[in-house]
């Protein structure tokens, strides 16, 4: 498993996140990519805690008394002996960080202009709220609230067109 595949599981283990929010049941593409995530996510877990201890150390004796040519054995056990190879370390390539650093940056992007949008969406949301339409509403408490709809309806007015949006 690599570095940055063990740091993801890491870093989410330590979140809370309620896997059985409606969030994640909404469809069932991301309910399948959600459950294929835990998966992945929980083989990475298990195989992080099988490798990260050292091997045990092999017993040949073992595999002398039941193997024939007992030479073969004895040139293995030397080479195993003999054999100190470098541990293997995962170098992040420079493009890829910086390609996955900048969809990071697109992404924070993409999060402030939705947090915008909300926040325009609720303010818009408690301006109807608070101009809701009633029985007893008039036509000038609808043209004060909505003051871009009374000039266009003016106009329309004005331009004797009665019909602009019933007929096509």
């Amino acid at each position: 498993m690599s570095f940055t595949a063990r740091n993801v599981v890491r870093r989410l283990a330590h979140r809370n996140i309620d896997w059985s929010s409606p969030h994640f049941k909404s469809n069932p593409e991301l309910s399948a990519a959600v459950s294929s995530f835990r998966a992945w996510a929980a083989s990475a877990e298990a195989m992080a805690e099988k490798y990260s201890a050292p091997p045990s150390a092999i017993d040949f004796s073992t595999y002398k008394s039941s193997v024939r040519d007992t030479s073969l054995v004895e040139s293995l056990e030397a080479f195993y002996k003999s054999a100190k190879p470098d541990p293997l370390t995962y170098e992040w390539s420079a493009e890829s960080k910086a390609e996955k650093m900048q969809q990071i940056e697109e992404a924070k992007g993409r999060l402030a202009f939705t947090q915008e949008m909300i926040e325009e969406t609720e303010a818009e949301l408690e301006f109807m709220r608070a101009n809701r339409t009633t029985r007893e509403t008039s036509g000038t408490d609808i043209k004060e609230a909505y003051p871009d709809i009374a000039a266009e309806t003016e106009k329309e007015l004005e331009e004797r067109k009665w019909f602009k949006d019933a007929i096509a």
